[in-house]
């Protein structure tokens, strides 16, 4: 579990979307379920993610928002010294909702399987 606290901060403001996108790129990738969600590639990569805010709505505890998730998973050979196949990279997609306690900020996130 982790804390978006400006993104709770910033809910019902016009900058809840760009506060939100930012602070779920700057999460470590441990954080999120992205190994579950791979379907072209073998394990997520370093590399940076992005989000894309599908809809958002509340309740009386949590604010719940749907999100679409694009990241770069590593397509990669047998590892074997004489293997020539280099590492590759492939664009990857999933759907995430992230489920923020009102209170604390604590976050939640779950994969989507739709």
């Amino acid at each position: 579990m982790f804390k978006l606290n400006a993104s709770l901060k910033a809910w019902k403001t016009d900058n809840f979307t760009p506060t939100f996108k930012q602070e779920v790129g700057a999460l470590a990738h441990k954080h999120l379920p992205l190994q579950k969600g791979l379907s072209l590639s073998s394990y997520v990569s370093d590399e940076p993610i992005s989000a894309i805010v599908n809809n958002s709505s509340e309740t009386h505890t949590h604010i719940n928002i749907k999100t679409r998730i694009f990241y770069t998973g590593i397509i990669a050979g047998c590892s074997c010294a004489d293997d020539p196949t280099p590492l590759d990279t492939q664009n990857e997609c999933c759907e995430l909702r992230f489920y923020i306690d009102k209170q604390s900020a604590e976050t939640t996130v779950s994969l989507i399987n739709e």
